[in-house]
């Protein structure tokens, strides 16, 4: 189980890193520029720490699903992206799926 909460971790790391991209894009500051490189290579750090114990395929998977769809409602909340119900609707997907590839390995 705990490979799990550290994948969990890393896909969160991939949402703060695009959240310091995105920033960084909107304001050109440097210190964003550290957020990113730092949160990305935290999420890429924990993200091959839970590969030990959780195959590749799946891993991956589940990481880039969090990072997809966390920086989606990040946008959406915080930048005030257009949003839809098509759009939450594929993102409610790749939720899912990445929660069912959890439990389908487990």
């Amino acid at each position: 189980m705990g490979y799990w909460i550290v994948l969990f971790l890393a896909g969160c790391m991939e949402i703060v890193g695009v959240f310091a991209l995105k920033k960084f894009t909107m304001s050109r500051k440097k210190i964003f520029l550290l957020g990113i490189i730092a949160q990305f290579s935290l999420s890429f750090s924990l993200l091959s720490y839970a590969m030990q114990g959780i195959s590749m395929g799946v891993a991956y998977a589940v990481w880039t699903g969090i990072g997809a769809g966390g920086g989606v409602i990040l946008g959406i909340l915080l930048f005030g992206e257009r949003k839809s119900t098509l759009k939450l609707t594929f993102v409610t997907l790749i939720i899912l799926s990445s929660m069912g590839l959890k439990f389908l390995s487990s």
